[in-house]
């Protein structure tokens, strides 16, 4: 049997051990240093955003957590492209190695953006690998056609 839900407190340790094979595989391993790092601060961070602006949906099969989402969710300055000014990323779509190919991930963003809807959530991104764009593109997603060039500045002074 599979069920949806939503994470909550007591998941804090599981989203830990999801968010850290997520950068492992997505980064193609991370340093002793950094994981060290990432475990000691993640659990704090999910304290305090955990159903406030932070929703996790875990996909549970065989008594485990085979699969989660990340839905992130914002608000801005209202713009046409985002009317309510409600907005929402999607990070951390992660399906255990050994659970893939059953469908999982689409499951799990489909229960995602129903809550989406709920929240009405005008627009969400996402940035999605060669593996997960025919899941997203299924889903409803699109290429972004903006006159914008996506950049990213980073802080040297933090790492």
């Amino acid at each position: 049997m599979v069920s949806i839900r939503k994470a909550g407190l007591p998941d804090i340790d599981e989203l830990t051990e999801l968010r850290v094979a997520f950068l492992n595989e997505d980064h193609g391993g991370l340093s002793a240093e950094t994981e060290r790092t990432l475990r000691a601060q993640l659990p704090g961070y999910y304290q305090r955003h955990l159903n406030q602006d932070l929703f996790v949906y875990l996909l549970i099969a065989e008594e485990t957590v085979a699969a989660c989402a990340f839905l992130l969710v914002d608000e801005k300055p209202m713009s046409p492209a985002f009317i309510n000014g409600c907005t929402g990323t999607v990070l951390n779509v992660y399906t255990r190695v050994d659970m893939r190919h059953r469908g999982y991930g689409g499951r799990v963003m489909e229960e995602l953006l129903k809550d989406a809807e709920k929240m009405e959530i005008a627009v969400i991104e996402l940035k999605a690998t060669k593996a997960g764009y025919p899941l997203y593109r299924k889903a409803g997603f699109a290429d972004d056609q903006s006159a914008y060039h996506r950049m990213v500045w980073h802080n040297s002074k933090v790492r």
